[in-house]
């Protein structure tokens, strides 16, 4: 995509959004931009990270912290040259405060460097890396998500109530699929009989479901996001394989998913940090809100893109709208006085999130749309391992 292409792009989401674009700017603005996924059957999850923030923004008014918002959204491909260039040209020639991305870790490890090194803040909606939770954490770098690890951790824990003893994990080739099996078999009491890394975006899942109808596995344990999960599942489905073993995953069954796989991932278990039927008023409220404007359910993108939003607009009141003074903008955001929709939210030494996880299940709603609904939250209070290694 050109340039040009995306800068029209980014216009007319500014324009959606009511907010002010980049000519004319005030200096009181407060410059955002977001770098997601928007190109191909991955773009899914960035519009809902994309519709997530713009809903937040819509109900402040075009505002965050008081401040009058100019809003960036870019389009890094999946590719991490593009999503480099991209970073590289909102942190020199838009000089924006904040940089909200990336969908993908790989993405996020392409961009991270030169984001944090220019003293921007920088906050991931979706990827959470282990990379980056050690001892490379980061006083720019805020994650509202979860640790890549975590939800397979949970997912792990899900197998083992469930009574599993052999799993068949299969799951991409990049940083967040192998964190996400590191995950499953630190938690998983069983036996992982088979470990599975596909090329990222593959399409073609027969020889993989071949090795898993031969297998001795009670379950498949797999984290395949966007059109990855729509073809897995519809595959399995039609490979006969839905009855002959359980399905649970991360990440592979979600509102983005869904509505491609409809009743073919019906009953399929999930791990995460929030489910759209979650019994509190915020949350109720955001997704009555989010399916009005959108009219589609709102995933875990959207929901942790709209805290996103609420983040920096708890911090950027905090300071009075003065973005120069550091130090003071990066306790306000440590603090994370706002409500989240998913419940208690906290952000540990790391600057990535303490929070609940639950068991998850596909349920067909009565209007027709899918979504995953809560069942039982599974451990409380979670913050990742990685923590401990970091210095800050």
């Amino acid at each position: 995509m050109s340039q040009k292409m995306t800068r029209i792009t980014t216009t007319l989401t500014a324009a959606a959004l009511g907010v002010g674009l980049a000519s004319g700017a005030f200096a009181e603005n407060l410059k955002i931009g977001m770098v997601v996924t928007l190109s191909g059957p991955p773009g899914a999850l960035g519009k809902q990270a994309a519709d997530g923030f713009a809903l937040a923004l819509e109900e402040k008014g075009g505002k965050l912290g008081g401040q009058t918002v100019e809003m960036f959204v870019e389009d890094d491909e999946l590719k991490p040259d593009v999503a480099l260039l991209k970073a590289k040209n909102l942190i020199e020639r838009e000089e924006v405060d904040i940089v909200v991305g990336t969908i993908f870790s790989n993405m996020l490890q392409a961009i991270f460097k030169p984001v944090v090194e220019s003293e921007t803040f920088l906050i991931s909606p979706n990827a959470g890396p282990s990379t980056f939770a050690g001892k490379n954490c980061n006083p720019y770098f805020y994650v509202t998500s979860y640790q890549n690890n975590q939800n397979a951790e949970v997912a792990g824990m899900i197998a083992n109530s469930k009574g599993y003893e052999n799993v068949f994990v299969m799951v991409p080739n990049y940083q967040a699929g192998r964190d996400n099996v590191d995950g499953f078999k630190s938690t998983f009491k069983g036996n992982v009989v088979t470990e599975v890394f596909t090329p990222l975006g593959h399409q073609d899942f027969s020889a993989e479901l071949a090795q898993i109808s031969t297998s001795d596995a009670d379950a498949l344990f797999t984290f395949m996001p966007g059109g990855m999960g729509v073809r897995l599942v519809k595959q399995l489905a039609g490979a006969g394989l839905k009855d002959k073993m359980d399905f649970m995953s991360v990440f592979t069954t979600d509102e983005t998913t869904l509505p491609g796989q409809k009743q073919d991932a019906v009953g399929f278990l999930a791990a995460g940090n929030w489910a759209p039927d979650m019994d509190n008023a915020a949350n109720k409220a955001f997704v009555d809100a989010f399916e009005a404007k959108y009219d589609y359910v709102p995933g875990g993108y959207a929901m942790q893109a709209y805290d996103t939003a609420m983040l920096i607009d708890s911090a950027v009141s905090k300071v009075g709208g003065d973005m120069s003074n550091k130090d003071a903008v990066r306790e306000a955001l440590k603090a994370a006085d706002f409500t989240s929709v998913r419940g208690d939210f906290a952000f540990s030494n790391n600057h990535y999130p303490v929070q609940d996880f639950h068991m998850l299940q596909v349920v067909e709603r009565a209007d027709g749309k899918f979504h995953t609904s809560y069942m039982e939250t599974m451990i409380e209070d979670y913050s990742d391992s990685f923590k401990q290694d970091c210095a800050m």
